[in-house]
């Protein structure tokens, strides 16, 4: 099964385009709300997480994502071990979940971290990545999660540039406001289609 990579910064509309694609019939996978979910139903990384981080993490019977927050916030080699366990338990739920995809010319794997980390961008044939203005990105941001300005800055201020991500990528959909998305999204369609 062909695989397109969908990534983007913080607000750069890639869940946006990653819906499109569904209702065009094209499966897509959020690599994000997997790993939330796969914290309580994946037990192998559950136990890996404990033992890293401690039986503090777990309360009533659910692993804390704001205690991990808080452990790991600002210890860049704590992070590294935990993203060694979380990404790997990713792809095994991916691979799983991209068996059961048929009859579809290719699905979408939407990840943030999809052309920074070797692991994930392997289990792609073809990578889009979604770019918009950075004040477009920190008003959807601030706008979606209520927060403040500096806080969506120092998000994205922790990711790769949208340059960097374009460098990499097959395929560059812009949303800005000004460009349709459906004429972008249907030529990424018909190139995933050829391949």
């Amino acid at each position: 099964m062909k695989v397109l990579g969908c990534t983007g910064g913080i607000g750069s509309g890639k869940t946006y385009v990653s819906a499109i694609f569904g209702r065009m019939g094209i499966p897509v996978y959020n690599s994000d709300e997997r790993a939330k979910a796969l914290y309580d139903t994946d037990m192998q990384l559950r136990s890996q997480m404990t033992e890293l981080l401690g039986d503090e993490i777990i309360e009533n019977g659910t692993i804390r994502r704001d205690i991990i927050a808080s452990k790991i916030f600002g210890n860049a080699q704590l992070l590294a071990k935990v993203e060694e366990l979380v990404h790997p338990a990713v792809m095994r739920d991916f691979c799983r979940w991209k068996e059961n995809a048929a009859d579809v010319p290719f699905v979408i794997m939407e990840s943030a971290i999809l052309l920074e980390k070797p692991l994930v961008r392997s289990h792609v044939h073809r990578s889009l990545t979604v770019s918009a203005p950075l004040e477009l990105r920190i008003e959807r941001v601030m706008a979606r999660d209520n927060t403040d300005r500096e806080r969506v800055q120092a998000r994205i201020a922790a990711q790769w540039s949208d340059e960097c991500r374009e460098a990499l990528a097959d395929f560059i959909i812009f949303a800005d406001g000004k460009r349709a998305l459906l004429p972008q999204i249907e030529a990424v369609y018909n190139a995933m289609c050829r391949i």
